[in-house]
């Protein structure tokens, strides 16, 4: 009895993911921080970007006026997760001052010549929400202060584990974002793109094989044995 009522439970979480609409929103993030669809936190026109490659600079900063003090041209200030944050566009060495770096991401895969937005978001995903299938007009990268993280796409499947697991898509393939692991994914994520083109699509082109869903099942089976 117990297997079957498993191989329900796993025909159920391939068919059905817990899917919000997380990466495809305009809608703003508020001062309440819980489980639900991704917000925008921060939204930013950048007509140009720092020339070589670029990279996702992640600094935490004890108040909003020491990160304004840091801040550049191509730098966002959000405050979340109990932090004030400063998410800078700029090359690999780039160091803030006065801040506590907490990750570089990249190099992040864009062209010149184009001028770029960058939309920044938040999200609290439980184990087995995801986001609706879409692909971007530029590259995303994601961060996550805490759970594990999946990522699927017609290449294969994508996991990153733990508090500060990142991972990192091109413009363009579908994609299906998972939270895996036994913890809630607490996270951000950056879109890159394409100024004049819409930063994230809807699409049903292509239909997950359930990679990231398989991997839910195995943590959840082993949270299981461990209690």
């Amino acid at each position: 009895m117990r297997g079957i009522i498993l191989g329900c439970a796993a025909v159920a979480a391939l068919t059905f993911p817990n899917a919000t609409f997380a990466q495809a929103t305009t809608r703003q993030c508020s001062a309440v921080e819980e489980p639900g669809p991704a917000c925008l936190l921060a939204h930013l026109e950048l007509p140009s970007l720092p020339a070589g490659e670029i990279f996702w600079h992640l600094d935490r900063f004890p108040s909003r006026a020491a990160a304004k003090q840091a801040s550049t041209p191509t730098s966002a200030i959000v405050e979340s997760f109990g932090s004030i944050w400063l998410f800078t566009l700029a090359r690999s060495g780039w160091r803030s001052t006065g801040g506590e770096h907490a990750a570089r991401i990249g190099p992040l895969p864009v062209s010149e010549g184009s001028p770029f937005a960058a939309e920044y978001l938040r999200s609290i995903f439980n184990p087995g929400t995801t986001a609706p299938l879409h692909v971007h007009s530029g590259p995303e990268a994601f961060y996550a202060l805490s759970g594990d993280t999946c990522l699927e796409t017609p290449d294969g499947v994508q996991v990153a584990r733990g508090p500060g697991n990142s991972l990192m898509i091109n413009a363009g393939p579908p994609m299906l974002l998972m939270a895996v692991g036994k913890t809630p994914r607490r996270g951000f994520a950056l879109i890159l793109h394409d100024a004049h083109q819409a930063p994230t699509t809807l699409t049903q082109v292509w239909q997950p094989n359930g990679l990231c869903a398989r991997q839910l099942l195995v943590d959840q089976a082993s949270k299981q044995t461990s209690n």
